[in-house]
């Protein structure tokens, strides 16, 4: 796999833990890694989340609860 075709990967993954964070408004991150342990590593989620975290679209309370912070989810569909 080239360095793109990573990066492009990683982006999707962060993209799709992001709208399930979004869409579940907030969430304990031991409910959530659970659910996709089967598809990265711990490292990696971890990874993802400071990634998240560090762009202010998610806050990592200090019981590790994830709650969304970033825009809304299309809050103007006719604006596509």
């Amino acid at each position: 796999m080239s360095k793109t075709s990573e990066a492009i990967a990683v982006v999707h993954v962060a993209q799709a833990v992001a709208e399930a964070i979004r869409d579940l408004r907030q969430v304990p991150s031991g409910h959530l890694y659970p659910r996709l342990m089967g598809v990265m590593t711990l490292q990696q989620y971890e990874q993802v989340i400071e990634l998240l975290v560090g762009a202010r679209l998610v806050e990592r309370a200090p019981s590790h609860l994830l709650r969304w912070i970033g825009p809304a989810a299309n809050p103007n569909p006719e604006q596509q």
